[in-house]
């Protein structure tokens, strides 16, 4: 009996110091991320993300020195299963918070070099901006933000308030930017709607009032209900960046047919093919005829409508004869979560009209694009701008780039004291 016992307790002794050791180095950031690269952050997302990782680090060691109390306390060879079960469910803990960790270590430790660092503290503040240009007239705080770029098509985002991997709660939005679209961020914009949706409860409010008020079609309804959470970005996108997104987005989701109709029951994301129509709605709506129309036509005469099963064809044709019904829902119905007001009337999407932006770089000329006080006040309609210049004029696209880099770079630099985010 005493060799069983001894012979158990050394193999559970063996483990236990493994995860102990790795539960206390997991506490050491500059092994996930350069302290370079940890320094880069500004104060209050820096702060607020330790603060994060720290905490569920703390966690994890308190609860492997319960184990290890367990394990001196045990006498018999039924005590050491006990403690063996515990060191189990102890490892898959070091796991999950592990994934936190790493995922990010990862996000911070894109900002490897001075030109990406600044890049990414120009994605910050426009990320913050756009925010806090609907939470503040409303009283809401608007969380910190860390955007990182990594690969892929799309951009994504890990909202701040939701339960992470190891069961605590994000402080911190993060947001990644993909590498193909840095010189077109409006998806970044994108995600910072569906954060700002989650802190309003817009989704649950959207979703009720597409689902009573899309007529009679049972099918219809439950397709734009589902899909409420990505329409309240796409439109929370649109009023910040105008037509830039609409152009961005369709560049993103076109494919083949098969893609482009795709439609799978419970996907938030709409099918492609109205998505992008919904877009061009938007800006016929507000802006009259413009070059949305020849994005339009060109994606309609694209896909044909004969090339979708029948299914999904009866879905996209009686959805066409709604856009302008949905159009009007999502962005000048009253809102509970705006506070009795409309998207439109809490960010006008007319600020960020072909009309206005071009307006507002003849009357400033070149020091819209070299003034830091221009760039830090306008920083997201220069996105819009930028985006504008990129879809009208393709061929100048290189210019446009360079013009984009230097925007970014003046933004990313700039240190301004008049602005202080009210950040929770």
């Amino acid at each position: 009996m005493n060799s069983t016992f001894n012979i158990l307790r050394l193999q559970i002794s063996r483990q236990l110091h493994h995860w102990e050791i790795a539960a206390s180095e997991l506490g050491n950031l500059e092994h996930t991320a350069s302290p370079e690269a940890w320094t880069s952050l500004e104060r209050y997302v820096g702060v607020s993300l330790r603060k994060n990782l720290s905490e569920a680090v703390n966690q994890l060691n308190r609860e492997v020195r319960v184990v290890r109390a367990m394990y001196e306390a045990a006498r018999s060879t039924s005590d050491l299963d006990t403690v063996g079960r515990q060191l189990l469910a102890f490892r898959d803990r070091y796991l999950k918070t592990e994934t936190l960790v790493d995922f990010y270590g990862h996000a911070v430790n894109t900002r490897t070099n001075n030109t990406l660092c600044t890049n990414l503290r120009a994605f910050d503040i426009l990320a913050m901006r756009s925010m806090a240009q609907l939470l503040e007239p409303l009283g809401k705080t608007t969380p910190p933000v860390l955007t990182y770029l990594d690969k892929g098509l799309g951009a994504s985002i890990l909202k701040a308030g939701l339960r992470l991997w190891d069961g605590s709660i994000s402080a911190v939005a993060t947001i990644k930017v993909t590498y193909h679209n840095r010189r077109r961020p409006t998806s970044l914009i994108h995600e910072t709607g569906h954060q700002v949706a989650h802190i309003l409860d817009w989704n649950t409010e959207l979703a009720n009032v597409l689902n009573h008020e899309l007529g009679s079609s049972s099918v219809l309804r439950g397709a734009w209900s589902t899909w409420a959470s990505e329409v309240a970005a796409d439109c929370f996108g649109f009023v910040h960046t105008g037509f830039a997104s609409i152009a961005a987005l369709s560049d993103v989701v076109a494919g083949d047919a098969t893609t482009v109709f795709r439609y799978n029951v419970g996907d938030p994301h709409p099918i492609s093919y109205l998505r992008v129509l919904l877009g061009v709605e938007m800006c016929r709506r507000f802006y009259g005829r413009g070059p949305w129309d020849e994005l339009g036509e060109a994606w309609i005469e694209r896909y044909s409508l004969h090339l979708a099963s029948p299914i999904i064809r009866e879905i996209l044709e009686t959805s066409r004869s709604s856009l302008q019904k949905i159009v009007d829902l999502c962005l000048l119905r009253r809102m509970r979560a705006f506070n009795n007001r409309s998207l439109a009337d809490l960010i006008d999407p007319l600020r960020v009209s072909p009309q206005s932006l071009e307006r507002l770089e003849v009357e400033t000329g070149k020091a819209l694009f070299t003034s830091s006080r221009w760039i830090w006040s306008e920083c997201i309609r220069l996105i819009g701008l930028t985006g504008l210049k990129f879809v009208t004029h393709p061929e100048d696209s290189q210019t446009i780039v360079k013009l984009q880099d230097q925007i970014m770079s003046q933004l990313g630099s700039s240190v301004d004291s008049t602005y202080t985010p009210r950040v929770a």
